[in-house]
């Protein structure tokens, strides 16, 4: 597969990982846009959000929250988002979602 994420999960391109379990990789961002910029992908290949099952978006949450405990922007706060389509921002087609946090952001 030609993928970006899917290489990057099997490891064929290097990455920062962050967090890893059965069903989710997560790694920093090499443009981010906040301190804390972490994109956490299903292992699963689901173009959008549209494609996938409420249980892998339940799952990518879940671990989203451990990732922001784990980064200390908890507390503070921090922002969960998922682009759908190009008119969205979604540059990659493969179900992502960004946790951004470490400082204060614009709305």
């Amino acid at each position: 597969m030609n993928c970006l994420f899917c290489r990057i999960i099997e490891g064929e391109i290097p990455s920062a990982k962050v967090y890893e379990d059965e069903f989710v990789f997560a790694f920093r961002d090499i443009n981010p846009l906040a301190p804390t910029h972490v994109l956490i992908v299903p292992k699963t290949h689901y173009d959008s959000v549209l494609d996938a099952p409420h249980e892998t978006i339940g799952h990518m949450t879940e671990a989203a929250k451990l990732i922001a405990k784990a980064e200390g922007v908890d507390e503070k706060g921090f922002r969960l988002v998922m682009n759908t389509g190009a008119d969205a921002g979604q540059t990659v087609k493969h179900l992502h979602m960004h946790l951004l946090g470490g400082r204060e952001l614009p709305m």
